[in-house]
């Protein structure tokens, strides 16, 4: 310790206590310069977070709806029919998929790949002549303001195919779109209640939260106490230590599940027309993704702080910007899209959406679940290699 010197006498003496303070200050300044250098987390949370997050929030939020898929059922082709579904293959809005039966229409709107049906039926062309004309119009209503855009969009649609024919002198455009009376359906959702489509995603982010970040900080608690060094002098094994860690954490979150469901169906109304058992099963396999997913936090990082805020990166953020809960990630730039892929709540949402709205619907449920159950083992994997390694 360096002793300090006699104040000096005179009008230099007044200055002494000030210069010995900006010494001390400037001392502090580079013993912490010296840390962020030595730590590559602070750097990390200094720099790389607020770019992710300005990344995210300006190119992964977005309110525009384009390239929703659609199918078009031509049931008898006629030139009236034709003249509407390229109407939706020449809209920047739509993904046209022409179909000839309606039975081809549902299957696709139940394996999750049009969300909406464009039905002109075999009579359309007689009923254009005599100008009654009707377009039914099919609209998957999980989302209720998508939903509500596509019909804006689709009617635009319909009238601007009467328009163009009108243009072209080819008939009567009015009997194509300005008469054609478009009759909406909604499936899945037919209140339009935005509820129906949130509440099964925010489920996702609270099973999110009580599975990542309650295990995020349990294995840092016990580095950061010293208490899981007195674990190297004992027989236990590292796999029997994960289990020790998951197994409590796992319980309470289905705790938490079945209370969500439950305030889902009695507080909200959500209806909910899937299996009990399906929804059980598949929310066990992304719950333990998430418990996974913050123990290879905690065992990787020693540090509660640390292993918080990665997991709000790593788990919160994108199961909020990138699952689909929010956001039409159709309407996304590319590279977000496919950033999204890597998400595992972009399945679950997929899940619980359609088991709550549209019921068992198995094309969507095995390929999702299949992801989680991967995902879970993956992390799981690499949970236990961290910990053994951690462990010596």
């Amino acid at each position: 310790m360096t002793a300090t010197a006699p104040s000096p006498r005179g009008s230099q003496g007044r200055f002494a206590p000030l210069a010995a303070k900006a010494r001390r200050i400037w001392a502090l300044i580079r013993k912490e310069g010296r840390q962020v250098v030595r730590d590559p987390s602070s750097f990390a949370i200094g720099v790389v977070l607020p770019v992710m997050l300005i990344l995210l929030f300006g190119y992964g939020m977005s309110l525009d709806v384009k390239h929703v898929p659609i199918a078009v059922v031509l049931e008898v082709p006629s030139p009236d029919a034709s003249e509407i579904a390229a109407s939706f293959q020449l809209s920047p809005y739509f993904e046209t998929h022409i179909t000839p039966s309606m039975a081809e229409a549902q299957t696709l709107m139940l394996s999750g790949k049009v969300d909406g049906i464009v039905l002109l039926q075999s009579d359309f062309a007689r009923r254009a002549a005599q100008g009654d004309a009707s377009v039914q119009l099919v609209v998957n209503g999980i989302d209720g303001n998508t939903a509500r855009i596509i019909e804006a969009y689709a009617g635009a649609a319909i009238a601007q195919s009467g328009v163009r024919v009108a243009a072209e002198g080819q008939g009567d455009g009015a009997a194509v779109g300005g008469q054609a009376v478009v009759e909406n359906q909604l499936w899945f959702n037919s209140a339009y209640d935005s509820r129906y489509f949130l509440v099964p995603g925010l489920i996702v982010l609270i099973i999110t939260l009580i599975g990542a970040f309650m295990t995020s900080m349990v294995v840092a608690r016990e580095w950061e106490r010293g208490t899981f060094e007195a674990l190297f002098v004992t027989p236990v094994r590292t796999d029997e230590i994960l289990i020790s860690k998951i197994v409590p954490y796992f319980l309470l979150g289905m705790v938490g599940l079945l209370l969500c469901m439950a305030s889902a169906r009695f507080l909200f109304g959500v209806p909910f027309r899937g299996s009990f058992l399906t929804l059980t099963a598949v929310s066990m396999l992304y719950l333990l993704v998430s418990v996974a997913t913050g123990l290879l936090i905690s065992s990787t990082l020693k540090s509660q702080f640390l292993a918080s805020q990665v997991t709000l990166v790593a788990t919160f953020m994108p199961a909020m910007m990138l699952s689909g809960f929010i956001y039409d990630l159709r309407s996304v730039p590319l590279a977000i899209r496919l950033v999204s892929y890597l998400v595992p709540a972009r399945y679950y949402v997929s899940l619980l959406q359609t088991m709550f709205l549209a019921g068992d619907v198995w094309s969507v449920i095995l390929p999702n679940a299949a992801i989680l159950a991967v995902v879970a083992a993956v992390m799981l994997a690499l949970t236990r290699r961290v910990t053994r390694k951690s462990l010596g």
